[in-house]
């Protein structure tokens, strides 16, 4: 089994990466979470990944925290759920966000990701319950401190935009950014991208 590799960056082709281990190159799909935070190519990078073994393939997934490695795993454990799935549940919506969609039972922003509809929702909902407790009330602590980043965050939501790409544009301001200054840069970041 391979747990982590620490590595070169050499291509990131989302939502695939591929990372030079001394000499060896391996081809790892990461959750849009993961991309989002990766270092400049040829930067190192230390990733956790989970390999998955099927008739036809070998496939290589890649993580930057354990946390995420953890939640995948939980969703690869749910009835339907594959790794490709599982990846798009953890691009959709960062731990956070997903630990609090499951503790409020809100099957209406699992739908939101491509790949689940209705019961598959309710089946997530309903399998992860209490799996995220510490995350879950990290989440809860983090949306009563509403800070002037979460208020560019939900107009960026309000305007169109997916919780992955506001959460990226975010990060890219200064700490110190005012909501409305901030509104008006992370629009030219986004539209840059």
């Amino acid at each position: 089994m391979i747990g982590r590799l620490t590595g070169i960056l050499l291509e990131k082709n989302p939502p695939q990466i591929l990372l030079d281990v001394q000499g060896v190159a391996y081809e790892l799909d990461v959750p849009m979470s993961t991309f989002y935070n990766l270092p400049v190519l040829h930067e190192k990078v230390v990733l956790h990944t989970q390999l998955i073994v099927r008739e036809d393939a070998h496939l290589l997934y890649g993580f930057l925290s354990n946390e995420e490695r953890i939640a995948f795993r939980q969703l690869l454990k749910i009835s339907g759920v594959g790794p490709k799935l599982a990846l798009s549940v953890l691009s959709g919506l960062s731990l956070n966000d997903l630990a609090l969609a499951v503790a409020n039972k809100e099957a209406g922003r699992l739908t939101k990701i491509p790949g689940v509809g209705k019961k598959t929702a309710e089946r997530l909902l309903l399998e992860l319950q209490g799996k995220f407790t510490t995350t879950g009330a990290s989440a809860a602590r983090d949306v009563a401190t509403a800070s002037p980043g979460d208020d560019i965050a939900n107009a960026l939501l309000a305007l169109g935009y997916n919780e992955k790409e506001a959460d990226w544009a975010v990060k890219q301001l200064p700490k110190d950014a005012d909501v409305s200054d901030g509104i008006r840069q992370a629009l030219k970041l986004l539209s840059k991208g």
